[in-house]
């Protein structure tokens, strides 16, 4: 059961929300709808993200409740709409959290965690066939997601109906074929072509994570992330100098660039 201390925290944060959004409140808040408030969101997860890198509790806890405050921006506006309150969000969660779970709400036993996922897919085709739903077996990837994760979970959707390479071998084949693909396309010259098989390559490369049971977008975010930290390396080096990052010559950038790596 949740604490009195849980509950009274978020009883006054539904009504600070619905402070700013009433007549006199914020004119900020009151203007902003569920299309404008898009951008937000996606921002907020990412910045979620950030703090899990970086290993600071205290910026998860503060980056996790401004998740929740556009939960709770969205759930005011859709109230003020007659549409559905916050309850109704929790409540809807709260079902479906029971649903998938017969293992732990139900009579259902499970081996392991491998067969929890298997009845939780199984779950939710079942509820998308009730509900009517596309029964397409790409239908609930949302086309909105970064492109890797979209590419990763789509891969992941067919390898379950089979539609897969067996094993790591035959997709790294595969993307060697896709390399010598956007190489000959480089070579005639044809930029059309070499963006069709730059985004073939990609494609593949996502599959060789799922086949690695890596996540794809993680693994990029995080070599972005070693290159910015290298970079900034290099840039305090060059500054200690009382030079700029492009007044290094390519000797100097090496070594540094050896160092940062060596560093981080």
């Amino acid at each position: 059961m949740a604490d009195r201390d849980t509950l009274e925290s978020l009883g006054r944060l539904v009504d600070i929300m619905a402070r700013l959004r009433a007549p006199g409140g914020c004119p900020w808040d009151r203007e902003q709808t569920h299309e404008s408030l898009r951008p937000y969101l996606v921002e907020e997860a990412y910045e979620v993200l950030e703090a899990i890198d970086c290993g600071d509790v205290a910026a998860l806890r503060d980056e996790l409740g401004d998740v929740l405050l556009q939960v709770l921006f969205h759930a005011e506006i859709a109230t003020e709409d007659g549409r559905f309150r916050l309850a109704d969000v929790a409540s809807a969660i709260a079902d479906k959290l029971e649903r998938r779970h017969p293992h732990v709400f139900g009579d259902v036993q499970v081996r392991d965690a491998d067969e929890v996922v298997r009845n939780w897919r199984r779950i939710k085709a079942e509820e998308r066939r009730a509900a009517g739903a596309d029964p397409g077996v790409l239908a609930s990837v949302p086309p909105g997601q970064p492109a890797l994760a979209r590419a990763q979970q789509i891969g992941e959707k067919l390898s379950q109906v089979g539609f897969d390479w067996p094993d790591l071998a035959g997709v790294l084949a595969k993307l060697d074929e896709e390399r010598h693909e956007l190489a000959g396309a480089i070579g005639t010259g044809d930029r059309e072509a070499a963006g069709r098989e730059l985004g073939d390559l990609l494609l593949t490369l996502t599959s060789v994570a799922r086949h690695l049971e890596l996540d794809a977008e993680m693994a990029l975010r995080d070599a972005t992330s070693r290159l910015a930290r290298r970079v900034a390396h290099v840039e305090a080096a060059a500054r200690a100098a009382s030079r700029s990052l492009g007044q290094l010559d390519a000797a100097e950038r090496d070594r540094l660039w050896e160092e940062a790596k060596a560093a981080r």
